[in-house]
């Protein structure tokens, strides 16, 4: 019997296995709209109150529970203390906020029960099938509870959620601490074993650990920010890959992937050092992976450098000389302009991007790039 290519999928909760995303969603909003109305009132603080997509997604989504409310706190820059975890629903901390939270959620969850994604449960079933190990890594602390709704605690064969974070002190994400230790817990090397994630800071700690593979699910319209932040592969629901999918990876994906470096987003800052890591050459000749239609300046640096070609100096260093040998810039041989009808000519600093895609083939020695604006 062949053997699977991977022996473990540690699962995060909210959003992948549960709907309870949700649930945190509309707690988290229930709280923090009450308490910036109290502020309203008790500061003259204009009310905006919070929402879904400009302040759960990117400051709350996938962290512990007093993590998200200081980041959010501090998007709107408000300074509270921090307090103590066993702080009142009604004290004004960041403890004392996310209690109230958990208040919130606990009383939607016990009124409504919780939903699951069929599908996720399906592989979940053909992974135990399998012999595949299976583990749940999540910030929330209400973690057990929902698992014991759904029927499918005696499933999971290890929890890292936020209990077991505060008993040993792990990190919460974008750290990759409760993936690895669920992974260590089962006994599953890092390369071997797959996270499934639907938030961002969640893709980001799966990266950071080093995972086989780290699958994005996109439910909230965020492909792209998934993609950006370190999904090798990005779906809206684990149905579109399924067992044979995840196999399939570790089969051809994962050696693909360790043969290139490849780059989704463009962020002009980073641009010099990814010019430099995208450099294609074959021992005479070497060029910068610079965009062809840039120039140099305060972003880019297009350069060619030929093998033996290149400058002496010799400068004074204290009471000394050193000489300095240095590769010179050849000349570009790069540029293409182009332009869409009759606007300008495309300034990659200045353009809307919509979607890039950059990689290095390390095997063939090919830089590929496609660009939609």
């Amino acid at each position: 019997m062949k053997k699977d290519n991977f022996e473990a999928v540690i699962f995060d909760l909210d959003g992948v296995i549960t709907k309870t995303a949700l649930v945190h969603s509309a707690a988290w909003k229930m709280m923090f709209d009450e308490y910036l109305m109290a502020r309203e009132k008790k500061h003259n603080e204009p009310f905006r109150e919070f929402s879904h997509e400009n302040d759960y997604l990117p400051y709350v989504d996938g962290k512990p529970r007093y993590k998200g409310v200081e980041s959010f706190l501090q998007s709107r820059q408000i300074e509270i203390p921090f307090g103590d975890p066993s702080d009142s629903p009604g004290l004004e901390t960041i403890c004392g906020l996310g209690n109230r939270k958990n208040q919130a959620f606990n009383e939607v969850l016990d009124k409504d029960g919780v939903e699951v994604y069929q599908s996720t449960v399906d592989l979940i079933n053909k992974l135990k099938q399998k012999g595949i190990r299976v583990g749940v890594a999540s910030s929330s602390k209400n973690c057990q509870a929902v698992l014991e709704k759904t029927g499918l605690i005696d499933l999971i064969e290890t929890r890292v959620d936020g209990v077991v974070s505060a008993e040993i002190g792990l990190k919460g994400k974008p750290e990759p601490d409760i993936f690895t230790t669920a992974s260590d817990n089962i006994g599953i090397p890092y390369d071997k074993a797959v996270v499934v994630e639907d938030a961002v800071s969640g893709v980001q700690a799966g990266k950071a650990g080093n995972f086989g593979l780290v699958l994005g699910i996109a439910r909230e319209n965020n492909s792209k920010e998934l993609k950006i932040n370190g999904a090798d592969i990005v779906v809206e629901d684990i149905s579109e890959i399924g067992f044979e999918g995840i196999n399939q990876w570790f089969e051809k994906g994962l050696e693909e992937d360790s043969w290139s470096i490849s780059y989704s987003d463009y962020v002009p800052e980073k641009e010099k050092t990814r010019e430099t890591l995208l450099t294609i050459g074959n021992g005479y000749l070497g060029t910068r992976g610079a965009f062809e239609e840039t120039k140099a300046g305060e972003f880019n640096y297009p350069g060619t450098y030929i093998a033996g070609l290149y400058n002496r100096l010799i400068s004074k260093a204290g009471d000394r000389k050193v000489e300095n040998e240095d590769f010179v810039n050849a000349p570009n041989w790069l540029p293409i302009q182009f332009k869409i009808g009759s606007d300008e000519w495309i300034d990659i600093n200045k353009t809307e991007i919509l979607n890039i895609e950059r990689k290095l083939d390390f095997r063939t020695g090919v830089l590929y790039r496609s660009i939609q604006i």
